[in-house]
């Protein structure tokens, strides 16, 4: 049986560099560092002090001034994102979309990690009448699908993906699925995350996950597969594609950015926050992917990797490329542009995924930036701090999330 062929139509984004996939790309291809010392509190007493924030973000620009204040924040960007993408898609739910045919599914890691301190903090100090009735809707983590939808009116499929790291992609690769069974002729999918939050952060201090030698120089801090990488840098925001059938798309005359042909998905089984140390699972996982799309190892041209700048991700990650492709391993340019946005959680696979459609459009790679020493266990071509033209016909995002998720898209040019 054939399957419905999927595309990406518009690309919504919120990130350190603002509203839009307009100046996250020119940033991004630019080699900008969105990363600095944190200031939506005071992170003195934590080992980690630098994260990506969204400085300057305006909810209200896309919600009313109401309903901004009763949702958390991690919303305000979903809301945004989903907006933008439309904006960029030129949709509009009853015009050129039937609302019953019209899908979400946006995820997040976390959720509503700042209503859960805020609230727990109210009920502490001052009682459990302080609690606020907004809490147990704004604190779950798949109320940012349910407001999009209300915001849009979009009827069909709604619910939200929540694997950690892995949950951009996975959300992605689900929508696709949806869509290629022919349920749906639109989906918004992707992620959004605002974790940069006090206890966020000392829960991932006390794991020592994070980057805690750079708080004196905060965009020296996320270096992918760079020999002196010591953790990840928290990034926030969201990215929300428009995902599409392609007949339906190319009946209303959509810009395409390319198809999305590939969803590989696997658990390692193996460590809740560890990556398995031979690369299996994610080494299924591409495969997967590979199977899924029906292309050839040597059609892949880039990989836009998980590349979190841990010790172990990294190595490992390297690993299980090598593992599946052999040879043309040292052919492929594989980049993490978390050097330059940190690491966004659960928005992180929507984002990259932006990534891998714009590359495909406009022939650019972007660099690793802060890659400065070579780490003999990490020897592939990561594209070192700057950019660089070659045309993609074929790009691979992954994305790895704490209990074992891994998660794989596969884009192609049209």
């Amino acid at each position: 049986m054939s399957r419905e062929r999927i595309v990406i139509t518009g690309i919504g984004v919120v990130s350190p560099f603002g509203d839009g996939i307009v100046p996250f790309w020119e940033a991004v291809k630019n080699g900008k560092n969105g990363i600095d010392k944190i200031s939506l509190f005071d992170a003195s007493e934590l080992n980690c002090q630098v994260a990506a924030e969204c400085k300057g973000f305006d909810p209200t620009l896309y919600m009313d001034p109401k309903e901004a204040k009763r949702s958390d924040r991690y919303t305000h960007f979903a809301v945004a994102a989903s907006k933008l993408a439309m904006q960029d898609a030129g949709l509009e739910t009853g015009v050129n979309i039937t609302p019953e045919r019209f899908g979400v599914i946006i995820g997040s890691g976390v959720g509503g990690m700042d209503t859960i301190e805020k609230q727990s903090r109210a009920f502490v100090e001052r009682g459990p009448r302080r609690v606020s009735p907004f809490m147990i809707p704004n604190l779950l983590a798949n109320m940012s699908s349910g407001v999009v939808a209300i915001a849009l009116g979009a009827k069909g499929v709604n619910f939200s993906v929540v694997s950690a790291c892995a949950t951009g992609t996975h959300a992605i690769g689900e929508a696709l699925l949806h869509l290629q069974a022919g349920r749906e002729d639109v989906i918004l999918a992707g992620g959004s995350e605002a974790a940069v939050t006090p206890l966020s952060f000392a829960g991932f201090c006390a794991m020592k996950a994070m980057a805690t030698n750079f708080n004196d120089e905060p965009q020296r801090a996320s270096r992918p597969f760079d020999a002196d990488r010591c953790g990840f840098v928290m990034g926030e925001g969201s990215g929300v594609l428009v995902l599409e059938r392609y007949e339906h798309a190319v009946a209303r005359g959509a810009h395409i950015y390319c198809e999305i042909a590939g969803y590989g998905a696997t658990c390692d089984a193996y460590h809740i926050t560890s990556p398995d140390i031979e690369g299996r699972g994610l080494s299924q996982c591409l495969v997967r992917t590979l199977e899924d799309a029906k292309v050839s190892l040597d059609s892949i041209d880039y990989i836009n990797a998980h590349g979190t700048s841990t010790p172990y991700n990294d190595k490992f990650e390297t690993a299980a490329i090598h593992k599946v492709f052999g040879e043309h391993a040292k052919k492929l340019m594989v980049s993490s542009t978390k050097s330059m946005t940190g690491h966004m959680l659960g928005a992180a696979g929507a984002i990259e995924a932006a990534v891998c459609a714009k590359v495909i459009e406009d022939g650019i790679v972007p660099p690793t930036i802060n890659y400065e020493n070579p780490d003999p266990e990490c020897d592939l071509d990561y594209v070192p701090n700057v950019a660089r033209e070659h045309q993609v016909n074929v790009a691979i995002s992954t994305n790895l999330g704490f209990g074992g998720h891994n998660g794989a898209i596969l884009f192609k040019k049209i």
